[in-house]
């Protein structure tokens, strides 16, 4: 039976349809899975100073994991590998395992350090923690947790060896076990150890994630060896091409980092209700943003090495088209359903009204950023295909500035300026909720999102001029559709309320879903009387096989 098992996962998938059909599956087991460890958590803690606890032990882990971990994500070392392999096996080997030991050694003692100074380190990342009688378990948690960067690191090498084998089923089962650790951490491990069981299906979860593609890779003769003779020129190149990458891709979630270490000074469950909605907003991002940026890579390489500009910006023209066409109406959707698809998926058990509340109106704030991530990661990614690296790096950090800056001059503005804290708490409906202080923070990463977006958008109209004129159409048919779908969802919300009960989970969820279908059509039917290309466009490929088309797998970019 083992065996058998064993064979499964070892199983080439050769067909492009049979992959994309397995990868789009286990996304989406993954994708309930996280709702699921999500919904757990609340349930159990509610936004509370424990969960406080829970969040901010990943602080000092999760930037390792962006900044040293990433580095062999599989994108970048799967074309080196199959170069170096295809040329010359025990090149190539060398090569495997030259980059393996590197890493090796890196993460090694980038963790040991961190672990000797973690007591040291905190209170500078969450001084809110500073005088905190749980700062001793907090500390604990994290050294354990530091674990955590470590196996996914080597689970993100690891995974460069079987997608360059095409062993999707390895690497597509992998985040579902993680996932299950972590909940395991909470249902099983938390009631005997309490933070430290949390932080250690964590562990457990990051373990597997590596471990499952090990038999393959060892069955394959390819398991890398550590070796003290590290051809450097070769990893030279290998991070002077993910470095730049990494740190560019990840500029917004370090410069979240320190909007988390304001939430660790502001009332106790902010870290929480900071962490849960972004979560939330996290899903439309993945769905259109990552998928688009993802998708159109390939061709955008492909036409850039030809000297195809035309095609090129013909790609990005569409694929701009298409993002806000998605990305409009869900930020609509989100903002007037906000409580609803709060209450749903976190509402129950310590996860009260007040937090349902709060969190709602963080995700609003954070998801009116989701259009603009979304075409940050287009044009970054329409850069990389050009080969060029240095200018979004440069506007990713100026953004990230622009973050951090905001976030601490919007918290101080909050409490000096009385007219503008009340203003935000009736506008997002909080008004008399304690601890509102933290809407600042997902109000601070939306607009240095928006001005990082503008700053692309600028720079991408100077090199491919006519760019912009092909959008204003879309844009301007986008928003108004999603505008009048919001309406027709506020009003229809009125309409339900005196159908379901809103005492019950089931009442909440059937008042969101039916008035957000009747909006959604409403939508559909402004955008066909425009005479909307995309609509037509969506409506065309529904009616193709568009589970044949290529996939191309994100790399895991945080824990």
């Amino acid at each position: 039976m083992v065996k058998r098992i064993i064979n499964l996962f070892n199983m080439e998938i050769k067909g492009l349809h049979e992959a994309a059909y397995l990868l789009a599956f286990f996304a989406f087991l993954s994708q309930i899975l996280s709702l699921v460890r999500d919904k757990l958590l609340a349930y159990s803690f509610g936004a509370s100073h424990a969960l406080d606890l829970y969040y901010a032990a990943f602080r000092i882990p999760d930037l390792i994991f962006v900044t040293i971990a990433s580095v062999v994500s599989a994108s970048v070392l799967v074309p080196f590998f199959i170069e170096r392999t295809g040329k010359d096996a025990d090149g190539g080997r060398n090569f495997i395992d030259s980059v393996f030991s590197a890493f090796f050694f890196a993460i090694i003692v980038v963790s040991a350090v961190a672990f000797i100074l973690v007591p040291h380190i905190l209170p500078i990342m969450l001084p809110g923690f500073r005088n905190d009688a749980s700062f001793p378990e907090l500390v604990s948690a994290t050294r354990l947790l530091l674990l955590s960067p470590f196996f996914l690191g080597l689970s993100n090498f690891f995974s460069s060896i079987t997608q360059m084998h095409r062993r999707f089923l390895i690497y597509a089962v992998s985040p579902l076990l993680y996932n299950v650790g972590i909940i395991f951490g909470i249902m099983v491990l938390y009631p005997h150890f309490g933070l430290a069981g949390l932080a250690g299906g964590v562990v457990i979860g990051a373990f597997f994630h590596m471990a499952l593609q090990i038999p393959f890779i060892v069955a394959k003769g390819m398991m890398p060896r550590i070796r003290t003779s590290i051809n450097w020129e070769s990893l030279r190149r290998v991070v002077t091409l993910s470095l730049p990458r990494t740190l560019t891709l990840s500029a917004n979630q370090l410069a979240s980092f320190f909007l988390v270490a304001l939430a660790s000074l502001m009332s106790g469950g902010s870290i929480s209700v900071f962490n849960l909605a972004f979560n939330l907003q996290s899903v439309p991002l993945t769905i259109v943003g990552v998928s688009y940026s993802s998708a159109v890579f390939p061709t955008l390489s492909k036409f850039f090495a030809r000297g195809e500009r035309d095609k090129f910006l013909n790609q990005m023209i569409i694929s701009t088209r298409h993002i806000i066409f998605w990305s409009a109406p869900i930020t609509v959707l989100f903002i007037v359903l906000r409580a609803q698809i709060v209450r749903v998926i976190y509402g129950a058990g310590n996860f009260d009204w007040s937090n349902t509340r709060l969190t709602a109106a963080v995700l609003a704030l954070f998801i009116l950023s989701v259009a603009g991530q979304s075409l940050i990661l287009l044009f970054v990614r329409a850069y990389y295909a050009e080969g060029a690296t240095r200018r979004p790096l440069l506007i990713n950090i100026i953004s990230a500035l622009i973050i951090v800056i905001l976030g601490y001059s919007l918290d101080k503005f909050f409490f000096a300026m009385p007219a503008f804290r009340y203003f935000l708490e009736a506008l997002l409906r909080i008004t008399g909720q304690a601890g509102t202080s933290v809407i600042v923070l997902p109000l601070a990463f939306t607009v240095g999102v928006i001005f990082n977006t503008v700053f692309h958008w600028v720079m991408f109209e100077s090199d491919y001029p006519g760019f912009s004129k092909h959008i204003w159409r879309n844009l301007f048919q986008s928003a108004s559709a999603a505008v009048i779908m919001g309406y027709v969802i506020y009003q229809a919300l009125g309409i339900f309320d005196n159908i379901f009960s809103l005492s019950t989970i089931f009442g909440v969820f059937m008042q969101g879903f039916c008035a957000g279908i009747v909006g959604i059509i409403a939508c559909i039917i402004v955008l066909v009387l425009l005479k909307n290309a995309e609509l037509r466009e969506v409506w065309t490929t529904l009616h193709h096989k568009f589970w044949k088309a290529k996939v191309v797998v994100p790399d895991v970019e945080h824990l």
